[in-house]
């Protein structure tokens, strides 16, 4: 058993067949499917959570497609490796080879200079680029290569994907399907798994040679009992790095810059991402912040920032200072409540007229028919201020933001009733 390749490896699925989930780009029909079967392949970038199946699928779509496959890591390639590669590529053009695919994982990891580098080659068609992410690649893939591929959004495997792959694996693979294993409950192995299918058959393939039998009963305290002895305290793929995050994010809402800075440093010692823990800050700053105190997000944002020049572990001191900051800031959520119930609105009352008077009006038709007619210009009135009807004519008085019970936002609460009086209810 020393000798064997992991579960995941043995299991790993060499035809779009044999590939759990994802069945909204490679299912009968589906647009990524088709590209594939067509042989007509752009450049792309896989953009998902951890183990579902980005490797897996870029492998299995340069077999498919019968192409020379390289694999590149960001973490320890530079822009020597992709110029080899490019090499390569290009000596392939020159005797008539099938051009390659060039895989790049955790391209969100590259540099502007690496994935500078990458251009020419996919500009020109010597590779097709498959690059894999879970961050998002509007934020971390240079707008320059991101025009030129096509992004597949790939999501976490449901229940019955993951189901399906623990059934796969004790049939099929050729030790355990040795073994006669009884899985009377899948829930504990589902919720470890965190819809992540490497770490579904390796916590699967730990149970199994934890129980040291041929015959074996898998109920969910075996499991629990088993994986919480043998398995990492902070794993930033699964379950637990969901339960920190949640636990930092509620603890700052709370106002508890103690408990936050911990949690910050639990992240911090499990080798979390710093520039996921300062995306997180700067959501935060405005959905639970907000109006309360508009510095939070003026911080937040120089946080993401310097974060992104500074690197660690400098950063470090930037996201305690940022924590601690918003942790003890007033808290008001008045504005995340308000785009909540415009767009419930919106759904309910769907495309309502615009005033005419606040129509723009860049031609004489409009002016004729009466678009931007009876406009009153707020800055020629006194106090930039002059009522007038900016809702559909339906909607009128209707209230969508409601200041929070905070100093900042009761200031703004005063002002907009000096200024509305009772047409809305401040």
């Amino acid at each position: 058993m020393a000798t064997l390749p992991p579960l995941a490896e043995r299991m790993r699925p060499s035809s779009l067949d044999e590939y759990s989930g994802q069945k909204h780009l490679v299912g009968s029909g589906a647009v990524l499917r088709k590209a594939i079967e067509s042989g007509n392949l752009p450049s792309m970038i896989l953009w998902g959570p951890p183990g579902v199946g980005k490797t897996t699928l870029a492998y299995i779509i340069s077999r498919q497609l019968n192409r020379p496959f390289f694999s590149l890591s960001a973490i320890n390639s530079g822009v020597k490796d992709v110029r080899e590669v490019i090499e390569k590529a290009a000596a392939y053009k020159n005797i008539g080879e099938n051009l390659p695919v060039l895989f790049i994982d955790e391209i969100h990891r590259f540099s502007k200079s690496q994935q500078d580098s990458l251009l020419g080659a996919v500009e020109r068609g010597l590779v097709t680029l498959i690059g894999a992410t879970t961050e998002n690649p509007s934020f971390e893939v240079i707008s320059a290569l991101l025009s030129r591929c096509q992004v597949y959004i790939l999501k976490h495997l449901s229940e019955d994907d993951l189901t399906e792959l623990i059934n796969r694996a004790l049939k099929e693979d050729k030790y355990l399907s040795a073994k006669k294993v009884d899985i009377k409950e899948y829930e504990a192995l589902l919720r470890l798994s965190g819809g992540d299918a490497r770490r579904l058959l390796n916590v699967l393939e730990l149970v199994i040679n934890a129980g040291g039998t041929n015959e074996l009963e898998i109920t969910n305290k075996f499991v629990l009992d088993n994986v919480q002895q043998n398995m990492a305290l902070y794993d930033k793929a699964g379950e637990q790095h969901y339960d920190i995050i949640s636990a930092f994010i509620k603890s700052i809402r709370g106002s508890d810059p103690n408990a936050a800075v911990y949690w910050l440093a639990r992240m911090i010692a499990g080798g979390e991402d710093p520039l996921f823990i300062a995306r997180r800050l700067l959501i935060l700053a405005s959905e639970d912040i907000g109006n309360a105190n508009p510095n939070a997000l003026l911080l937040a944002n120089n946080c993401f920032q310097a974060v992104n020049v500074i690197g660690w572990p400098e950063s470090r001191i930037i996201l305690s200072q940022t924590v601690t900051y918003l942790a003890s800031s007033a808290k008001s959520n008045a504005s995340y409540e308000a785009i909540n119930r415009a767009e419930q609105l919106v759904a309910r009352t769907g495309d309502l007229p615009v005033p005419l008077h606040i129509r723009n009006a860049p031609t004489k038709l409009m002016k004729n028919i009466g678009y931007g007619t009876d406009y009153k210009y707020s800055h020629a009135y006194q106090g930039n201020f002059e009522e007038q009807e900016y809702f559909p004519a339906a909607l009128s008085g209707t209230t969508l933001y409601e200041p929070g019970n905070n100093a900042a936002e009761q200031k703004l609460k005063e002002r907009l009733k000096s200024l509305w009086k009772n047409k809305y209810k401040y």
